[in-house]
């Protein structure tokens, strides 16, 4: 069984996958938690402590996966890019239910975005030893993830292992001829 305070956080994130911001009201996340509002406002006192506890669980889980993406045997690229799928995984959900709050302009879920996907591009540069190409890797990634999260359900399917396997030999490729690439 789940503590009041994670089923508040899943119900937070829950309404915002599915309705927005709009609709993810302190009252809705307190139903769906099913707690009183005085229950959640005991973990919660404000829609921004909710906001601040959903930016706490993505980072803890972003810096899990940076962490298995600097340990991945195949290498950080590797890792990136063949992880870059949208499996419906709690980092999935924390990463769509900031990005719904990032696009409405909200500071803390775009400052905590931004803190992602920058220790993201600085494990790969760290392995790649060049920024250009740690960015053509994330970049190759993202829309990999973007794809995937976005427009798997409207036809297209899910990306299969054999453009897995594709897109990690063209990582390889960057990779590899990453010595021979000069940015101006």
């Amino acid at each position: 069984m789940s503590s009041s305070r994670e089923r508040i956080l899943d119900s937070f994130e829950n309404a915002l996958i599915r309705d927005g911001e709009r609709a993810a009201t302190m009252e809705a996340v307190a139903a769906a938690a099913d707690v009183s509002k005085g229950g959640l406002l005991y973990h919660f006192p404000s829609k921004e402590a909710l906001v601040e506890g959903l930016a706490e669980r993505l980072r803890g889980l972003a810096d899990r996966d940076r962490d298995a993406m600097t340990k991945a045997p195949d290498g950080a690229a590797r890792y990136y890019v063949r992880t870059s799928v949208f499996e419906d995984s709690a980092l999935d959900r924390a990463l769509v239910s900031m990005a719904r709050l990032a696009q409405q302009g909200h500071p803390t879920a775009k400052g905590s975005l931004a803190e992602i996907q920058e220790r993201w591009l600085d494990a790969l540069e760290a392995q790649l030893g060049d920024r250009t190409t740690a960015r053509a890797v994330k970049l190759l990634g993202d829309g990999l993830y973007y794809d995937a999260a976005f427009f798997a359900s409207a036809g297209s399917g899910r990306t299969s292992s054999r453009e897995i396997d594709g897109l990690l030999d063209i990582v390889d490729l960057i990779v590899a001829g990453r010595g021979r690439i000069t940015s101006t």
